[in-house]
């Protein structure tokens, strides 16, 4: 079993990013290094940070996750090094403005979503408490007239009925 440097590695993981966006497959037949070795590396170095597009060269169908990390990479550079970053990337400012953009209102659509349910859920246990309350006031009515009704039926049966005089 071979022992790679470090600079090794990463000479070949800068194979795979842009410009020359290198697959793995194309990779193994060049070096001679196994596939599985090279899938070891490239999920390595995306655990690291480092953003690898799995050889995909349209932008399009690039994972969620991959656009996420060009954005947090490109967050603190100014338009001079976003350009050049995303030339070097083969990308357009354009695209990764969108994915920013996208990445803002996801985050901010489900805070609102969030507040919304909230409000609605105080609005709910309000209209619950308020119910309770007149499911209460109802019930002790109605206990109130099944006493009087207990009530009346005893003196009828004490004093009979007077209601005739």
């Amino acid at each position: 079993m071979a022992k790679y440097t470090e600079e090794f590695k990463l000479s070949i993981i800068k194979q795979m990013l842009s410009p020359q966006k290198k697959s793995v497959s194309q990779l193994e037949k060049e070096t001679g290094i196994a596939r599985q070795t090279l899938f070891a590396w490239k999920r390595q170095a995306k655990e690291n940070g480092i953003v690898i597009t799995d050889g995909e060269v349209q932008t399009e169908k690039w994972s969620t996750k991959d656009k996420f990390m060009i954005v947090v990479e490109t967050a603190s550079l100014n338009n001079a090094e976003l350009s050049e970053y995303c030339r070097k990337k083969g990308l357009y400012v354009e695209q990764v403005e969108a994915w920013k953009d996208a990445c803002m209102q996801a985050n901010g659509g489900v805070a609102q979503e969030a507040e919304k349910l909230s409000k609605a859920n105080k609005d709910k246990e309000k209209e619950i408490r308020k119910l309770e309350k007149e499911l209460k006031r109802k019930e002790a009515a109605l206990a109130e007239t099944a006493a009087l009704i207990v009530l009346r039926k005893k003196a009828q049966a004490i004093w009979g009925d007077n209601e005739e005089e």
